[in-house]
């Protein structure tokens, strides 16, 4: 006779209470992993993308990157117009910087990426706040002691900053104008007509030893030493923009000498030192008839799209200028074989050597 597989089993409370118990602890161990899982993942996009507004974009989104990549390599364009190069050059950045995203677009469904981007753009916008609050503090002190103005800057006074005070207009004012002429301070500070400051000037700022040549706009410019400060305090550490003169230390030189060529032709550290001088209490993109995201491009677009090859090769001896001056100089290329026989570490172990061939010999 066959056994009724229709009927349960009996059992006991303590049993059943047990079974319970034992499956709700393996829920709650996988729901922990699962989360720590998503924290960590979390955590390294957030930080990844901490470097974005550094050595990418500052103002495009990477979902607009993306899809001009994509409209590329899909259309297959005869021409682009130069907001379209700009997208694509920002999109070979970000795949410079982040080897590893075009693998993860393509592995992770749309929720995934969609997700992947936002923690991204979330470690980007803390990052570009940080740097931005830094150099806020630091300007205002680089200020006061390379210039000592009667009025001191104080970081926490924006309203004391820009045009009005006289230090500050001097390093913002447009390279085409001269600060000390009354008339240009006045025409600037009343905002007229024929005194507009906006993204279409070079400021002094931008020139070595705040001074420029008319007759020559590129001598100089993208050389002070505020800027050097900014690069320093930025990319190296806040206590490295003590030293602006001279060579840097060479430390890591090896490494750090192509991020220091990538990290220049981006625009970041000139428009957090303009934003720290001006008046502007939090960042934005207008600044009375300032823009500052034309501002970014016209910085961007001097170093990537130049008209040919010999202004080529002066951005090119500009980009090796910045890399001695925040990293110092590397001899390693001239370690030949023949130099190194000669120094210490290979002549003692030479010496080593043959006492060791003589006491042999001896024995």
């Amino acid at each position: 006779m066959l056994p009724d597989l229709s009927g349960a089993v009996p059992t006991s409370a303590e049993a059943r209470a047990k079974c319970r118990i034992t499956a709700l602890e393996e829920e709650l161990q996988t729901m922990q992993q699962e989360r720590g899982t998503k924290q960590r993942k979390t955590t390294y996009y957030v930080s990844q993308g901490r470097v974005i507004r550094c050595m990418v974009v500052l103002y495009t989104s990477l979902e607009d990157l993306i899809a001009e990549n994509d409209r590329r390599y899909e259309e297959r364009p005869a021409n682009n117009t130069t907001e379209q190069d700009r997208l694509q050059r920002g999109y070979i950045a970000l795949t410079q910087v982040m080897p590893w995203l075009h693998h993860k677009l393509s592995e992770f469904d749309i929720d995934d990426s969609e997700e992947m981007l936002r923690k991204l753009k979330r470690g980007a916008d803390a990052a570009h706040g940080d740097d931005t609050s830094t150099l806020k503090d630091l300007v205002a002190a680089w200020v006061n002691e390379d210039f000592r103005p009667s009025c001191l800057l104080k970081a926490d006074d924006k309203h004391s900053c820009g045009f009005i005070h006289d230090t500050c207009g001097k390093l913002l004012c447009p390279a085409e104008w001269d600060w000390s002429d009354a008339r240009v301070k006045a025409g600037i500070r009343d905002r007229t007509s024929e005194y507009i400051v906006s993204e279409n000037s070079w400021p002094l700022f931008l020139y070595e030893n705040y001074s420029v040549d008319s007759s020559n706009l590129e001598e100089g410019l993208f050389k002070s030493k505020i800027l050097m400060k900014a690069f320093k305090a930025t990319f190296t550490s806040p206590s490295s923009a003590r030293e602006a003169d001279g060579d840097g230390d060479g430390a890591d030189i090896l490494e750090n000498n192509r991020h220091a060529k990538h990290a220049l032709n981006q625009a970041k550290v000139k428009m957090c030192v303009r934003f720290a001088l001006s008046r502007v209490t939090s960042w934005r993109t207008m600044d009375g008839d300032f823009n500052y995201e034309m501002f970014w491009n016209n910085i961007v677009d001097f170093f990537e799209d130049v008209p040919g090859p010999v202004p080529q090769r002066r951005v090119a001896q500009l980009l090796e200028w910045w890399t001695r001056k925040i990293f110092g100089r590397n001899h390693r290329k001239d370690l030949t074989p023949e130099v190194v026989s000669k120094m210490s570490v290979t002549t003692l172990a030479n010496q080593r050597k043959a006492m060791e061939d003589a006491a042999f010999d001896s024995d």
